[in-house]
């Protein structure tokens, strides 16, 4: 009797062991972020059109991006499973660990992202769909065999990261238009003071699993200083664009400047990495301004959400 119901209790283990892992690699926390920023360029595009955002077709648009986002995620980790396996941060990843097969992970990947990309052109438009599946595509076919090449890989990720905002505006107007443009810049300028905090954060990993960030190409801090400081100067101007072209008015625009300048002073305070510091006070200073990029995205885009114009001014 007692090994007749440990039977059960063995398949719910297993099946809560795969769930988890499915959603690790989905990595569901970035597929998240990535649903928030379309869906902020999806409502700023609906606002532009006249049209209620809050639809069947925004709930629609969100989850195809979703699960392509959810299976791109999934592809990457197929083809860094040996990399994952050498740095502690990943090694306990599925397909690293070995828990999830090749055969398995390829095509729970392939499925979501083509599934995923046909779903979104059917429902929204087939340039949404298009953008979506070309997203994915150059961040999994691309960007992530160019990391263990050279550190030009961070700028090549960008592109694909900054799409969101802009695939959410498609998904509503149906065409790729300046205020969209706008919002893939902001998108791109934000990655990089947020990944070269990554990099440096984890430097050490990454060099064992011989992944060209900047931290490891150009060791000493300086051109990861740099690369983060210029781009955190240059998020200023970036971000009040939207105020020029309309989207959104000058509370925004305040905003903008105020968190502006506090990812700036936090990025200020990355250059310490060139100093001789501990270890542990260099990993802070790092570990703090990837804490505040992850905060100040979403107030940004919540900031240009709330001081939306109804109508745009031209």
């Amino acid at each position: 009797m007692a090994v007749t119901a440990s039977i059960p209790a063995a398949s719910q283990a297993r099946r809560s062991t795969l769930l988890a892992d499915y959603a690790e690699m989905f990595k569901l926390r970035v597929s998240l972020m990535v649903v928030i920023t379309a869906a902020a360029g999806y409502y700023l595009g609906s606002l532009r059109s006249g049209i209620n955002p809050l639809q069947m077709q925004f709930v629609q648009a969100m989850l195809g991006i979703g699960i392509v986002s959810a299976g791109s995620s999934a592809l990457n980790q197929v083809l860094e499973r040996k990399s994952d396996a050498l740095m502690n941060r990943t090694a306990r990843r599925p397909m690293a660990a070995a828990r999830i097969g090749l055969v398995h992970g390829a095509l729970l990947g392939l499925l979501a992202v083509g599934l995923g990309s046909l779903y979104l052109a059917t429902v929204t438009t087939p340039l949404t769909g298009f953008l979506t599946l070309l997203t994915a595509a150059s961040y999994v076919a691309i960007y992530t065999p160019l990391k263990r090449i050279s550190m030009i890989a961070t700028f090549v990720g960008a592109f694909p990261g900054a799409l969101p905002p802009l695939i959410g505006w498609t998904a509503a107007r149906g065409q790729i238009e300046w205020e969209a443009v706008a919002l893939f810049a902001i998108l791109f300028v934000w990655q990089f003071p947020h990944f070269e905090a990554i990099g440096w954060l984890y430097r050490v990993d990454y060099a064992r699993a011989g992944i060209r960030v900047t931290a490891v190409a150009v060791p000493g801090g300086r051109a990861t200083a740099a690369q983060a400081l210029f781009y955190a100067i240059l998020m200023l101007p970036v971000s009040l664009w939207p105020v020029f072209l309309g989207m959104c008015g000058w509370i925004y625009g305040a905003c903008a400047i105020v968190f502006g300048a506090a990812y700036l002073w936090y990025t200020v305070r990355f250059v310490g990495i060139t100093r001789d510091l501990a270890p542990d006070a260099s990993r802070k200073i790092a570990r703090d301004l990837l804490k505040v990029s992850v905060i100040y995205l979403p107030l940004l885009l919540a900031a240009m959400i709330l001081n939306a114009h109804g109508r745009f001014a031209y």
